[in-house]
């Protein structure tokens, strides 16, 4: 049984922030003054089931790293959205893309930017280390911080809500 107060069967679409939801807030600099994120090998072995099960996963981030898109066509995503700096509007053409509704998709975020996106999907989820408001404006707060497992949590949920997690071959291998 899930943790989530939210008939998991409805998700079809998942769609990530970066910093702060599948990598830490706090993260190194790279001498040309780039971000170096770290990322969470457990949430890329969801991410990458989560595609092979038929969830649409997208990515939606103000940053501007061609390592994020590199990692995360890499797990099978081809939505990666660099540089966003109105989510809402991206999330909108994203689903709209896809013909989902909002009950159809989660957000994950964790900062202000997030917000109005959030407030847009059925299923709005936050990192345990999130902004006030944005903890107060999910529908679930993960128990994991950022970058240590949130997308591993949610995910995991969905898929065992739709019978799809590790039942096959599917599960086995990347």
């Amino acid at each position: 049984m899930s943790g989530i107060n939210y008939d998991l069967t409805a998700i079809r679409g998942v769609v990530f922030d970066v910093d702060g939801v599948l990598s830490p807030s706090t993260i190194p600099m790279g001498a040309d003054g780039q971000p170096m994120r770290m990322v969470n090998i457990k949430d890329g072995y969801a991410l990458q089931l989560a595609v092979k099960c038929g969830l649409k996963i997208a990515i939606i981030t103000g940053g501007d790293s061609e390592a994020v898109r590199v990692r995360f066509n890499g797990l099978g995503i081809t939505d990666v959205y660099l540089k966003a700096s109105r989510k809402l509007e991206v999330l909108g053409e994203w689903m709209h893309r896809n013909g989902f509704n909002s009950v159809d998709v989660a957000y994950v975020g964790d900062d202000i930017p997030d917000y109005e996106a959030m407030r847009a999907v059925g299923l709005s989820v936050a990192p345990a280390d999130a902004d006030a408001l944005i903890r107060r404006t999910a529908v679930y707060v993960s128990p994991v911080e950022g970058g240590y497992g949130v997308g591993r949590d949610l995910l995991e949920q969905i898929l065992k809500a739709q019978g799809k997690w590790t039942l096959d071959e599917r599960a086995f291998g990347w």
